[in-house]
């Protein structure tokens, strides 16, 4: 059976000599795993520029029958090319890190059209976006929390949070994150939950201290999340 639809690209690994596994968020089927047979030879170029995370595919794919595991893709194609994503060092590292983070805690083999909707129209936007882009991946962040069910509507409520678990894990003798600073942030996650473009967050050493607290949140909420290994990737080009 075969079914169209369109599709974000979360992540791929190479796959024998010349093809990949694809993890692509749907808008019919939540996430599937592809095979992509013949996209890494030198002919024709260019193919694998399609999977690079973040692109927005229009997809024919093969569906599964009685059971989720690989199935293949039939015919793709970019659905709306970039402007500058894949040209802007800083939009590229916030892409990676926000592909990375997307690829752990949405797993749902299921339709979700707001969710759909809010990644495409938020990855549009971002390529888009000429200025404010440095508080994007903060706001970003911030919104996905109401579509996997843990939203929040104050910076005082998510950083109750993360101390609340911070003193849990010391009383168990678990070493963690500092939280006696964190209330200190409430203002900037009020700004950012606000209008993120406009956040007076005053340099890329808060942002990423921001980051740190709204993943520790996430840690929380989302079973075997585990670390976010570009978040150090991002911090180096956070300004």
């Amino acid at each position: 059976m075969l079914i169209k639809t369109r599709g974000i690209v979360l992540s791929y690994l190479k796959y024998r000599e010349t093809s990949i596994i694809a993890r692509v968020y749907t808008e019919r089927l939540g996430v599937q795993t592809y095979v992509v047979n013949g996209v890494r030879k030198a002919k024709p170029p260019g193919r694998i520029a399609l999977f690079q995370p973040f692109t927005l595919l229009e997809l024919v794919a093969y569906v599964a029958r009685g059971s989720s595991g690989l199935t293949r893709l039939s015919e793709f194609r970019c659905a709306e090319p970039f402007q500058t994503l894949p040209y802007d060092v800083h939009k590229s590292s916030v892409v990676l890190f926000l592909s990375e983070v997307l690829g752990r805690v949405v797993r749902e083999e299921e339709q979700n059209e707001a969710l759909f909707k809010f990644l495409h129209d938020s990855i549009l936007d971002f390529d888009r976006q000429a200025a404010g882009s440095e508080n994007f991946a903060l706001g970003f962040l911030l919104q996905l929390t109401a579509y996997l069910g843990f939203g929040i509507s104050s910076g005082s409520e998510l950083t109750d949070q993360v101390i609340m678990a911070g003193h849990a894990a010391t009383a168990k003798g678990v070493t963690g994150p500092a939280t006696l600073r964190l209330h200190e942030f409430d203002g900037y996650f009020d700004e950012l939950l606000r209008a993120p473009a406009t956040s007076t967050i005053p340099n890329g050493r808060v942002r990423h201290e921001l980051l740190n607290v709204l993943i520790r949140y996430y840690q929380l909420h989302v079973e075997q999340m585990g670390e976010i290994r570009s978040l150090e990737i991002l911090s180096q080009v956070l300004n």
